[in-house]
C-alpha cells in the first residue's frame, strides 16, 4: 500500500482492533491531520469507524481487489495490480448501494464512445490472452478432461463458502454442492462439471461442502486449470456470486446467478435474486466498462507507477507468457513469483535500453 500512495504516510492499524483501543489510540491519529484519510480493507475495521468518518469529515473508502489482479492468488501474498476504493460499500455488498452500483446505474454509456471503443478492445485483448482475475491456473487441453462434447455442457463455478461475497451477496446461503444439485436438476440432460474454488484446491481455503458428494452427479475438476480453459465449449454457468460468471458473460455464455453480484440484475443474466435498486438494461461492455476501467485504479507493480488497464493487461500477458510450467517450477524454497517478477522487470528494463539506443 506504500507504493501505492507514494506522497501519503501510511500508517497501519491492526487488524484486530477493539473498538476501546480505536477511541483510545486512533481517534487522535485521525484527527490530528487534516489531510488524514481512512481507508478499510472490506469489513476489517471497527464497526463504528465509518460513521466516525462521516461525523469528523475524514474521507473514507473501502478496499478490495480489483477485478484484473495478479497472476496468483491473493492467498499467497501476490502483489494486487488493482485495487477499488468505494465510498458508500463493498462491491459485493447487494443489500446497499455502492459507488460501482451507482456507475451502472447512472452512467451515460451511449455516448461515451471512447470509453465503450476501449472496453471493447479490453476484453478482445482479455480474451485473446486468456486473462482472469487471478490468472494462476494451470492450461490444459480441455478435451482431454471433460471427453467428446455429445450434450450441452454447464459449468458450475465454486466459491470460497465463507466468503463475504456470499455473506453479503446472496440472502440464500447455498453452499457449492447445493449449486452442483440445482444445475443438475435444472439441466437433467447436460453434462454437468464442477470446478472448485482455486483456494480449495490450493489448500489455502478450507470447504465446507464435500466435492466427493457430488461426484455421481458430476465431473469435478481436481485439478487447478485456469478459468479461460474451463470455460472453452461451455454453453451455461451456475454461480452464487462468483466474478468468473461475468468473465463467463464476455464470452457469450450464459450464466445462472443464484445471489446477486454486482453484474447480475442488469438484464444481462438469469437472475434468481431480484434487486430493486436494479432496473436498468445494460449489455456486458457497459457492465465491463464501469467495473474494470472507471471503477478501479491500476498499478505496475514492478515499475511502481500508476496505469490504465491497458497497460496491467499486457504486463499480465507477458507475465503468463514467462509463468513456467509444472516441470519448470523452482525448488520449494524458491519464490516462483518472485523469479517472474524479476525476468519481466529484466526484460523492460532491456526494451527500455534498446528503445535508448535507438537513433
Amino acid at each position: 500500500m506504500h507504493d501505492w500512495f507514494p506522497d501519503h504516510k501510511v500508517i497501519f492499524a491492526p487488524m484486530q482492533l477493539w473498538p476501546i483501543d480505536f477511541a483510545i489510540d486512533w481517534k487522535w491519529r485521525v484527527l490530528a491531520d487534516r489531510r488524514s484519510r481512512v481507508l478499510a480493507w472490506q469489513y476489517k475495521g471497527v464497526p463504528q469507524l465509518k460513521r466516525f468518518c462521516r461525523k469528523h469529515a475524514v474521507p473514507f473508502q473501502y478496499v478490495e481487489d480489483g477485478f484484473i489482479r495478479s497472476i496468483a492468488l491473493g492467498a499467497h501474498a501476490a502483489p494486487p495490480m488493482s485495487l477499488a476504493f468505494d465510498a458508500q460499500d463493498m462491491y459485493f455488498n447487494a443489500n446497499v448501494p455502492t459507488d460501482l452500483e451507482d456507475l451502472l446505474a447512472t452512467y451515460d454509456f451511449d455516448s461515451d464512445t471512447v470509453l465503450m471503443e476501449r472496453a471493447r478492445k479490453c476484453i478482445e485483448r482479455q480474451l485473446a490472452a486468456g486473462l482472469s482475475k487471478y490468472n494462476q491456473g494451470e492450461r490444459v487441453s480441455v478435451e482431454a478432461i471433460y471427453g467428446a462434447k455429445t450434450k450441452r455442457r454447464i459449468l458450475v463455478i465454486g466459491q470460497v463458502e465463507r466468503d463475504a461475497s456470499i455473506q453479503y451477496g446472496s440472502i440464500k446461503k447455498y453452499s457449492n454442492n447445493d449449486l452442483v444439485w440445482i444445475a443438475v436438476r435444472e439441466n437433467p440432460n447436460a453434462q454437468i462439471i464442477y470446478k472448485p474454488h482455486p483456494e480449495v484446491l490450493q489448500g489455502t481455503a478450507d470447504a465446507m461442502s464435500d466435492p466427493d458428494a457430488v461426484r455421481g452427479a458430476a465431473l469435478v475438476l481436481d485439478m487447478d486449470i485456469s478459468l479461460s480453459d474451463a470455460l472453452q465449449t461451455i454453453d451455461h454457468v451456475y454461480t452464487i456470486t462468483s466474478l468468473a460468471g461475468f468473465e463467463s458473460l464476455l464470452r457469450g455464455i450464459k450464466v445462472t446467478a443464484l445471489g446477486c453480484p454486482f453484474y447480475s440484475g442488469w438484464g444481462v443474466t438469469d437472475d434468481r435474486q431480484p434487486n430493486k435498486r436494479r432496473g436498468r438494461k445494460l449489455t456486458a461492455e457497459q457492465i465491463f466498462a464501469a467495473a474494470y476501467i472507471l471503477y478501479p485504479r491500476y498499478f505496475d507493480p514492478v515499475q511502481k507507477e500508476p496505469i490504465e488497464i491497458e497497460r496491467a493487461l499486457d504486463i499480465l500477458s507477458q507475465m503468463r507468457a514467462l509463468q513456467p510450467r509444472p516441470d519448470q517450477l523452482p525448488a520449494k524454497e524458491d519464490d516462483p513469483l518472485e523469479d517472474l517478477v524479476i525476468r519481466l522487470s529484466e526484460r523492460l528494463q532491456a526494451t527500455k535500453k534498446r528503445k535508448r539506443l535507438q537513433p
